[in-house]
């Protein structure tokens, strides 16, 4: 069903997953995954999807608001920046990267967040998001 490959899309998805899908067309998938579920705060959940993604959901509304590339992940996002990459040539490519001290990670107003081995400065994930993201009520599921 991941197709591990494909293209990362900004404010899109990734592997042939489209960000804002209910939580309903991932049950197979996620029943079949075999990992515990992640609990973020109160209403946001995550599942890991055997080191090729993982998939967050808000529990308000049901709906896929951020999937992350994991380490099996192949696709590239802008047809350039891949995991495992140094964090320098990802800057060469895109620019709009900026590093977030609070969060500890690399963002993209073009709907991008990465996160880099501290020690080697690759890229461990890349993460794609719906643009309520930032609203107030996102955790309540007013999107």
């Amino acid at each position: 069903m991941i197709k591990l490959d494909a293209p990362i899309l900004p404010w899109k998805g990734m592997g042939g997953i489209r960000l804002y899908s209910h939580i309903s067309q991932f049950y197979d998938l996620i029943v079949h995954s075999k990992s515990e579920p992640v609990l973020l705060g109160k209403f946001l959940i995550r599942y890991e999807i055997k080191d090729s993604v993982d998939l967050w959901f808000n529990i308000m509304n049901g709906k896929l608001f951020k999937i992350t590339a994991l380490k099996n992940y192949k696709g590239k996002l802008f047809d350039k920046i891949r995991i495992g990459m140094h964090i320098d040539e990802v800057l060469q490519h895109e620019p709009s990267f900026i590093y977030d001290d609070f969060e500890e990670v690399y963002c993209s107003p073009k709907g991008v967040f990465i996160e880099t081995d501290p020690v080697e400065h690759s890229v461990l994930w890349i993460a794609v998001y719906v643009k309520e993201l930032e609203n107030e009520d996102f955790e309540r599921g007013k999107w």
